[in-house]
């Protein structure tokens, strides 16, 4: 059995090594041989990721497997917190002996969801932007640690991926919804961009969170402490390092978080871009990552981050093949926006942490 502590570095090196090899030979696949090697690395994940130990070096897998069978399965519960999820973990729980299973369908649901997303965004070019997503930095973590956000976030984005598909839409953001109650989040903001559209005005809102930020005003995150659940309030109304985690004013995620917005504003005011599920996505990303920032002193900051940060990958990549233009800087250099994104995340687990 591979022990756990390596399963990450397996998990980046495998996708580093794939990413190379796709960037070097990606005028050989078409898009038959793209899908069929896009699924096969998809159930290799699934199995990967699904089948691993049970162990404290995974987060908040542990507390699954330690809870497992503890809530005995009295029918369908709509009392429940995240009512797709709770009651699929009760039912299972009553049913297998042990959170296998159970694990091996939340990792089926978080890259199958991502690969379908990515499959009907870009038809053409699947494989690499699947593993762009793959390699984002907080892909590993939300596939063995906050696996409900991760698997209600991929199911989220397929809603986005078939928004000309309106009741096919609606059906992933119930679901999405049901995982994960969090994501009402990027809901609010999806409805928000069908309703308000003038994109001025959200690179102005997540520019007045980011002074809020720099400011430490904590009037809204002590407001959406009201206003949310008892667990969302739970994160916003403590802060301090007693969680173990990094807290304060987070440089290195603001910085991160940047690029997206420098891209798209480029993208939308100098070259002019009219695309609009671009518009859609670009928008509610800059909603949830202002929210982040207005609550980026809470603990456990990234998990609210993260829901702005499961879009990154499809965002930071999209217009580098949705502009028809070959000539197009994006578009030359898009290798190199792959190649800066994987090298990112290669710093992050060998170096940063």
């Amino acid at each position: 059995m591979i022990p756990a502590f390596l399963y990450q570095y397996i998990y980046i090196i495998i996708v580093a090594i794939l990413s190379l090899g796709v960037l070097q030979h990606r005028r050989l696949l078409d898009q038959k041989e793209s899908l069929i090697n896009s699924v096969f690395l998809c159930v290799v994940l699934v199995l990967f990721i699904g089948l691993r130990p049970h162990s404290y070096v995974f987060g908040d897998t542990i507390n699954y497997a330690s809870w497992w069978g503890m809530i005995p399965w009295e029918g369908w519960n709509w009392n429940l917190s995240n009512k797709i999820f709770d009651n699929i973990y009760n039912y299972m729980g009553s049913t297998f002996p042990d959170a296998t299973l159970f694990f091996l369908l939340m990792a089926a649901i978080y890259f199958l969801c991502m690969l379908m997303a990515c499959r009907k965004l870009f038809p053409a070019n699947t494989l690499i932007v699947f593993l762009v997503c793959l390699s984002a930095f907080s892909t590993f973590s939300y596939g063995t640690n906050g696996i409900k956000a991760g698997a209600a976030a991929s199911l989220f984005l397929v809603a986005l991926a078939y928004r000309d598909k309106i009741w096919v839409s609606i059906v992933f953001l119930l679901l999405s919804w049901g995982i994960h109650h969090s994501m009402q989040l990027p809901i609010v903001a999806y409805v928000l961009t069908l309703i308000f559209k003038n994109e001025k005005w959200y690179f102005y809102g997540w520019l007045f969170c980011l002074l809020m930020a720099i400011g430490h005003v904590s009037f809204f995150q002590n407001l959406f402490a009201e206003i949310t659940d008892d667990s969302g309030a739970s994160y916003l109304s403590s802060t301090g390092e007693n969680w173990g985690g990094k807290s304060g004013f987070r440089i290195d995620f603001v910085i991160y978080s940047m690029m997206p917005v420098l891209i798209g504003y480029y993208v939308k005011y100098k070259y002019k871009l009219e695309d609009k599920l671009y518009d859609i996505m670009l928008n509610i990303y800059l909603v949830c990552n202002g929210v982040w920032m207005l609550c980026m002193y809470a603990n456990f900051n990234n998990r609210i981050a993260y829901l702005s940060w499961f879009i990154y990958p499809i965002l930071l990549v999209y217009p580098c093949y949705a502009i028809e233009d070959e000539n197009h800087p994006l578009v030359l250099n898009r290798k190199k926006i792959v190649l800066g994104h994987l090298g990112f995340t290669l710093f992050m687990v060998f170096v940063y942490y």
